[in-house]
């Protein structure tokens, strides 16, 4: 733990080391613009969720008038939480994000924590439940009447993770043009229904717009927020890949403050556009609000909104596969996970191993029919995990005063996000005992797993096996070892 938190220390924070020319060092490159930065950002949140999520928003507070202000204060949560992640990120330019900065705050049994559940749960059903979306409406216009079959839902969703695994693995420039051009399809298709809902706002379609039916009970409002943060997820993503962005101090920050600005009013403006078209019983009755929004106003052009969905989602999980690979890369650095998993491809520069693997967690969880549920039971973890980082900005001022801030937010707004972190665990806890016990349950397994294999250290055959594993790996996949440490 010591040396851990010493090599976070000693490392520079601003400057990168010239003894070597960059191009001929193997290692994670700084290949990522400001605008590659926002298109991560930006393709990473938008997904799924502002097409599906309006209904859950509205389930949960009752009104038209209510499920805006929650839209609203969705944005900004998530605003306060990146400008705090943007003091942490400049701070600690590693791979990894909110993993790193619990590795330094509180040491390697909470980042594994951290680690176990984002990387073997979420993120990989994260991106098989998006892959399913995408597989589901780019299928839509064939089956206007019908849910598409399902098993090839699932082959297509395979061959949707396949494609973006292969450009991932191939180029990271590639990566970044594909979330460029689908980031500007999915703000092609929100411009096309905000368009559409202020001409709807000129012919007076205002008659849905009001507080009546407004929920009482504190916790279901709290629960509502469960699918608009949902909607917003992914503001943090930009971090994970923070040593491939050139000019982090200055890119950073800039990319975060644009991209959230950019989600928060585009989501607003397409809630209204919804309201304008369907009344709140029209909503609460459609699993795709986009697609019956599109089927009431745009007859036989409605095919576009199933295919700009699916173009939103095939971006989306290409932004997740981006990251998540670097959580995977910044977790077998500090030893909690395959040493293959540091490897980079000598002749691409990327992060081959890491991409694949998480791939194959996709690919298995295709296997499973309640993907969904297993989400849902922890989606808290998820929010309570980005809430123990955010802790880390006033811990580490106290811990770690001589650590270098290029960004210094003021501490009123780290306590904010906790304290609203706080609700939005804790209440729906009450409300929801059953799931958020099974979330717990899915959490306490990594705890077994960090003191067998990672505590506890191995016997010698056992490590040689994995060493002669990790170098037919090696092999097969012409990796090696970064060339040079990781820096801050």
């Amino acid at each position: 733990m010591t040396e851990a938190k010493k090599e976070y220390r000693e490392l520079p924070t601003g400057e990168t080391p010239a003894a070597k020319d960059d191009s001929a060092v193997v290692g994670l490159k700084p290949k990522m613009t400001l605008l590659n930065g926002i298109t991560v950002i930006v393709g990473s949140i938008i997904g799924s969720g502002i097409f599906i999520s309006p209904t859950g928003v509205l389930l949960n507070t009752g009104s038209v008038g209510m499920a805006l202000i929650v839209w609203i204060a969705s944005g900004i949560f998530s605003m306060i939480g990146a400008y705090c992640y943007a003091e942490l990120g400049c701070m600690i330019q590693k791979t990894g994000a909110d993993y790193a900065y619990i590795m330094v705050g509180f040491g390697p049994f909470m980042a594994f924590m951290r680690l176990w559940i984002e990387c073997m749960i979420v993120r990989p059903c994260s991106q098989t439940i998006v892959a399913l979306t995408f597989s589901v409406y780019i299928m839509k216009p064939f089956f206007p009447n019908c849910d598409p079959p399902d098993e090839s839902a699932r082959l297509l969703a395979a061959v949707c993770i396949l494609v973006l695994t292969f450009v991932n693995c191939w180029n990271v420039k590639w990566a970044t043009r594909v979330q460029d051009i689908f980031t500007g399809a999915k703000l092609f298709a929100l411009a096309v229904i905000i368009i559409t809902g202020f001409v709807q706002l000129c012919l007076g379609h205002t008659e849905y717009f009001s507080f009546e039916n407004t929920e009482s009970d504190v916790t279901k409002i709290a629960l509502s927020f469960y699918s608009g943060l949902f909607a917003y997820n992914g503001w943090n993503y930009l971090n994970f890949v923070i040593e491939e962005l050139k000019d982090p101090v200055q890119n950073l920050p800039k990319a975060i403050y644009i991209s959230i600005s950019l989600v928060t009013v585009v989501y607003v403006l397409a809630n209204v556009a919804f309201y304008t078209t369907l009344s709140p019983a029209e909503v609460l009755g459609s699993e795709a609000v986009a697609v019956t929004f599109a089927n009431r106003l745009y007859g036989y052009m409605a095919w576009i909104m199933p295919f700009f969905v699916a173009c939103s989602t095939f971006g989306a999980v290409n932004g997740v596969l981006l990251t998540s690979s670097r959580l995977f890369y910044a977790g077998a650095l500090e030893g909690q996970m395959p040493e293959i998993l540091t490897m980079i491809q000598v002749k691409r520069m990327t992060p081959t191993p890491a991409v694949l693997f998480m791939a194959f967690l996709s690919l298995a969880y295709l296997g499973s029919s309640n993907i969904l549920a297993l989400i849902s039971y922890v989606g808290f973890a998820t929010w309570l995990s980005i809430g123990l980082a955010v802790v880390c900005v006033p811990l580490l001022r106290y811990t770690h005063p001589d650590l270098e801030r290029p960004i210094k937010v003021n501490l009123v707004w780290p306590i904010l996000y906790i304290i609203a972190t706080i609700f939005i665990t804790i209440v729906p806890m009450i409300a929801a005992p059953i799931e958020t016990g099974m979330g717990v349950g899915m959490i306490a397994t990594g705890v077994p797993v960090y003191f067998l294999f990672i505590y506890v250290r191995k016997p010698e055959p056992i490590r040689k096996m994995l060493r002669s594993l990790d170098g037919f790996m090696q092999k097969l996949m012409m990796v090696c070892k970064p060339e040079k440490p990781a820096s801050l």
